[in-house]
This record gives structure tokens, C-alpha cells and sequence, in this order.
């Protein structure tokens, strides 16, 4: 049970941070894979340990953060982006999981694509806002501190996944009392 819920944490943790960057998550679970015990990829998503795809991640990878720093090119990027991260949150979900086997491949993928791309429509929607606000000069800060997030969330994700849960939780119950906050105020006014 708590192998499952680790793996399950690991698989959240690893999906969603691919909403914020999409390759980052993957070179980083291809080279764990690859590399150490920690994680064991099944079939058919042992392919992310293959030389050539970790190469093509980290040419993807320094596109993505170079480009991403450039304001109305990160725009640009987000748009493009918006298969490209809910799909790398999907394939992080179904092939980190562990518990595949026992959940049905299908809901892994959704929930996969559910997670990153919650995150990067949050991410994308607040870009602009970051845009208009610093007349671009904050873009490149911005999007530094979300590769670190990522960075740092795939990390936690695949090392102490337990932190991740816990995380998640506190921000789920952060937004529901800030909704209920919301709404007390709405029904005052």
C-alpha cells in the first residue's frame, strides 16, 4: 500500500512539473533510469533510457529554456507547448506510476495529461500578465524560477515522494480555503 502511494506521488509529482517544462522532467527521469536503481521503467517507456532520446531531450530541453526567457517568443513557445507538456506529463504519469500494471493504462495517461496541463494553463495564463506588468524585462526571471520548480519538484518527486503527497495536499487545501474564503465574501457583499 505505501509503495503504491509513493508511486502514485512520484507519478504527480513528475506529471505536473512537466507543466512548467516539459523535457526537463523527462531527461531527468531518462537519466535516473538509466543511471541508478531508482527508478525502473516498463515497456514500452524503457525507450526514454535509450543515448539517442536522452540527446534529443537535452537538445528539446535547451530550446525550451532559451526560448522561453524571450518575451512574445515565450508566448509563442507557450502555445506550441500546449501539447507538448500535457503529453510529457502523460508519459511521465504512465511510466513512473509503478502501479500501471494495476491501473488501467488509459486513466494513467489522462491523469497524466489532467496534471501538466492544469499547470500550464495556470502557467500560461499568468505569462502575459508577467509580460505587461515588467514590460518583459521579469520573462526571463520567471521563467528561470519555473525551471528550478520543476527542476527541484522532479527531483523531490522521484527522491522523497512523500513530500510531493504532502505538498499536494497543502495545496489542495489551500485552494479550498481560499474558495470558501471567496465565496463567505460573496455572499456578504
Amino acid at each position: 500500500m505505501i509503495d503504491a502511494f509513493s508511486n502514485i506521488a512520484t507519478a504527480f509529482g513528475l506529471s505536473s512539473s512537466a507543466g512548467l517544462n516539459a523535457y526537463l522532467p523527462l531527461l531527468i527521469v531518462a537519466l535516473t533510469a538509466r543511471y541508478t536503481d531508482l527508478l525502473q521503467l516498463n515497456k514500452p517507456w524503457d525507450v526514454l533510457t535509450n543515448g539517442w532520446v536522452i540527446a534529443v531531450l537535452v537538445v528539446l530541453l535547451l530550446i525550451e529554456m532559451t526560448v522561453d526567457k524571450i518575451p512574445a517568443v515565450d508566448t509563442l513557445n507557450d502555445v506550441v507547448q500546449t501539447v507538448g507538456r500535457p503529453a510529457a506529463g502523460a508519459i511521465l504519469f504512465a511510466s513512473s506510476s509503478g502501479v500501471v500494471g494495476d491501473l488501467h493504462p488509459v486513466l494513467a495517461f489522462v491523469a497524466g495529461l489532467l496534471l501538466a496541463g492544469g499547470v500550464h494553463t495556470v502557467k500560461t495564463a499568468a505569462r502575459p500578465v508577467v509580460t505587461t506588468t515588467t514590460a518583459g524585462v521579469g520573462n526571463w526571471l520567471v521563467s528561470l524560477m519555473e525551471d528550478i520548480l520543476a527542476l527541484i519538484a522532479a527531483i523531490l518527486a522521484i527522491l522523497l515522494p512523500i513530500v510531493v503527497a504532502l505538498v499536494i495536499i497543502c495545496l489542495l487545501l489551500l485552494f479550498v480555503w481560499w474558495q470558501s474564503r471567496r465565496r463567505a465574501k460573496t455572499v456578504t457583499a
